[in-house]
């Protein structure tokens, strides 16, 4: 096979594909979105367009992806091929980077590899621009959509590069037109390039592969388990039917009637429905069994007896919501509980059926890998123990955020597994969701799913797991008469509905729904400044205060989630969280906490949502702490209706505060004061003096004695004092109390 030839790419690291370079070709010459099946090597396109584009634009290269593990995976990539011009350098971008050296390695840097939320917060901080970046590449770029970083670093990107180029990549963009478009609009997308394993210029490259449904029936034990479950969802629905609210068969309760049941039910709460409140918690009862329903068919008697452990648990706990104990409460409930807790081993026949499997796989090709996906970690820690038991050495491959008494794996941990599953120390991953976007492991032979699931995205990305360098086999376990099978249509049928839309897309340029990015142009940071906590990027506040153009300041903040200069901190609260603070946690606390932090403290509630029916709340209690937060601890209270709102307000609390002398400087790291501070903090407290001017009367006279006993004269003598200034200053010190 021929390699590519390029100025720019390390010889011989790169095998010619004429529908790669075709590809590439058309990147080059507008914003696109390449969509490839996993396998076809979306990354050399990105290779061969970043090579082209660094040769002839120069500038810099921006990759994005969404996890650390990808982030690293590109990195490794692009430094075996790609040969930087002018001795440039590659650096990686992740939350374990500090920003003072992220910023220095952006100057150093001619290729960065990221995650979006990082560099999205070095923009919001002001650390480097994109200006001279010329190609930026956007990975599982599906996920632009809402809120998602990627949306904010393409706009960014489009208005202040001064050479931009974007191109966007997916194996699996959806099955939703809508949303496909929308994602387009998001990255300001002008064409799309897609092929499919079917096209002639792609079938010599393509590896076969195997797609077999394997069915399983339900044990007698889970059926009757289905049983019991089944005459609780019943007497819920009842519950609900006799109360007014729309209540399906249980036959057709599926996501969608849920979600219509909800509806009803949180409007009727806005309208102070009582009733309403106690068929929300009917509603939680009937998402808790519909889960043990599907535990129950698709995962397995253990991981379902330890959910109906939990369940009776916190059902007993004093702290448990009213859904849990009643529920806990139930007899049929209880019975349900007492037979599980007599199931010997595992009852579920597919444990045993994916062990054997695994174990032929690895006795008949030592050298092959084989991923196992399961949706939920309890069915993965029972997989990789049942694994172990057989002899299989298996990780397990879960994400960051550590739930109940099992521990997450740090992205740190997630890409050590990876490489020694590479390496070869052991044969099988089992994996979440987590494992399912991009990751390369090219001599991966056989993938499982454990369990079919409904989306497409998440079916395609779990079957480019494999097929990538030879023969690809893929096993898919069904459970008969349940969601399973269920579920496995839905996929199918997305899937082909997403192919049709891909191709109706690949025509050329769309023009759809495209983002006029010019009527957006960002305000150079030329306006006041505002100290935002670092825990707030994630929301579109910090977003719009940066497009505003605020010179932002990222911090953590002790109090309070925006400083605005040296008296102003403000809290923000969405109408659900102000609700379930006050409930679940302690608000007048955190308040309290706020009005010791500043002289001007602000509470902001965003959202257009009725503060007195987010929650099962009397309105007197509402009322109340509103008195005793505004009356009692003189903070003011502003209603928003969006993030956009809350920012535009921000913006004019900096404005008011621009030039107008401070009181006290916000605390963002300590919570007590020095000797000197506290001097400072005396003086400063004068009327018209605020802490610059606290400082230099200090400084000038020594002590705050000096200062109190200085005549007016002298008081002008210090720079910055004027006449007014330091006649309130002797008049204060000398009026009489009382």
């Amino acid at each position: 096979m021929s390699h590519i030839s390029h100025p720019l790419i390390r010889a011989e690291s790169l095998d010619e594909r004429r529908y790669q370079l075709a590809i590439a070709l058309q990147a080059l010459d507008r914003h696109t979105m390449v969509v490839l099946p996993t396998g076809l090597g979306k990354t050399a396109v990105a290779l061969i367009t970043a090579a082209s584009r660094l040769y002839r634009e120069g500038g810099r290269l921006l990759v994005l992806a969404p996890t650390k593990p990808l982030v690293e995976q590109h990195l490794r990539y692009f430094s075996e091929r790609l040969a930087l011009p002018d001795e440039g350098t590659c650096a990686i971008f992740t939350g374990d980077t500090g920003p003072d050296e992220r910023t220095a390695m952006w100057e150093g840097a001619r290729a960065i590899f990221a995650t979006p939320q990082v560099i999205k917060n070095d923009l919001i901080a002001g650390r480097y621009t994109l200006a001279d970046v010329t190609l930026m590449v956007v990975d599982e770029c599906h996920r632009a959509v809402g809120n998602y970083a990627y949306v904010f670093l393409a706009r960014r990107y489009h208005q202040t590069a001064d050479k931009p180029l974007l191109l966007a990549m997916t194996a699996s963009p959806g099955g939703d037109h809508g949303k496909v478009e929308e994602v387009m609009a998001n990255l300001g997308i002008e064409g799309v390039e897609t092929r499919t394993e079917s096209d002639p210029d792609v079938i010599p490259y393509v590896h076969e592969r195997e797609v077999e449904h394997r069915q399983v029936d339900l044990p007698e034990d889970l059926a009757l388990a289905v049983g019991d479950i089944n005459i609780l969802i019943d007497s819920r629905l009842a519950a609900l039917k006799r109360a007014g609210f729309f209540a399906p068969d249980r036959s057709k309760l599926s996501m969608k009637a849920l979600n219509k049941i909800n509806a009803e039910i949180q409007g009727r709460i806005a309208q102070r429905d009582t009733a309403a409140f106690t068929a929300a918690s009917i509603y939680a009862e009937l998402m808790k069994l519909r889960h043990a329903v599907s535990l129950a068919e698709s995962q397995g008697s253990r991981v379902l007896a330890g959910y109906l452990e939990k369940l009776s648990k916190e059902g007993q706990s004093a702290t448990g919501t009213k859904a849990s104990q009643r529920l806990a409460g139930d007899p049929v409930f209880q019975r349900l509980c007492q037979r599980s807790a007599s199931w010997q081993g595992e009852l579920h026949p597919k444990v045993g059926l994916t062990v054997a499997l695994v174990k032929e796989q690895v006795a008949l090709h030592p050298e092959s890998r084989t991923i196992v996906f399961a949706t939920f970690r309890d069915t993965v820690a029972l997989l990789v123990e049942a694994l172990r038991e057989a002899g299989i050495g298996a990780e397990r491959f879960v994400g960051q955020a550590s739930r109940d008494a099992e521990k997450g794996l740090s992205q740190k941990k997630q890409i050590d597994v990876l490489r020694r599953f590479r390496e070869g120390e052991f044969p099988v991953i089992v994996a979440t969701s987590v494992g399912e976007e991009g990751l390369d492991v090219p001599s991966t032979d056989l993938v499982v799913f454990y369990e079919a699931v409904p989306s497409e995205i998440r079916s395609i990305q779990r079957k480019g797991r494999t097929g990538r360098s030879g023969t690809g086999r893929i096993v898919v376990f069904t459970t008969k008469g349940t969601a399973d099978e269920v579920y496995r249509y839905v996929s199918q049928q997305r899937e082909r509905s997403m192919q049709k839309g891909i191709r109706a897309l690949g025509g050329g340029s769309t023009g759809k729904g495209q983002t006029n990015f010019g009527s957006f142009v960002a305000a150079e940071p030329e306006g006041p400044s505002i100290t935002v906590d670092d825990r707030e990027t994630s929301s579109r506040v910090a977003e719009v205060l940066s497009d505003l153009g605020l010179h932002i300041a990222l911090t953590r903040l002790e109090v309070g989630d925006y400083a605005v200069g040296d008296r102003i901190v403000v809290e923000r609260k969405t109408v659900q969280d102000f609700a379930d603070t006050l409930v679940d946690r302690d608000l007048l606390g955190q308040v309290r906490a706020l009005a010791a932090a500043a002289p001007r403290p602000v509470l902001i509630v965003e959202g257009d949502g009725d503060l007195y029916a987010a929650r099962d709340i009397h309105p007197n209690a509402i009322r109340g702490a509103l008195a005793a937060i505004t009356v009692d601890m003189g903070v003011a209270v502003i209603r928003t209706k969006s993030a956009e709102e809350t920012a535009e307000m921000l913006a004019v609390l900096c404005r008011r505060e621009e030039g107008e002398p401070g009181d006290r400087r916000v605390q963002t790291k300590k919570t007590y004061t020095t000797g000197q501070e506290q001097l400072e903090n005396i003086v400063a407290s004068f009327p018209e003096i605020g802490l610059k001017g606290a400082r230099a009367l200090l400084e000038h006279f020594g002590s705050v004695k000096a200062v109190v006993e200085a005549e007016k004269d002298d008081l002008t003598a210090v720079k910055g004092v004027g006449k007014k200034t330091a006649d309130s200053i002797w008049e204060t010190a000398r009026r009489p109390y009382g």
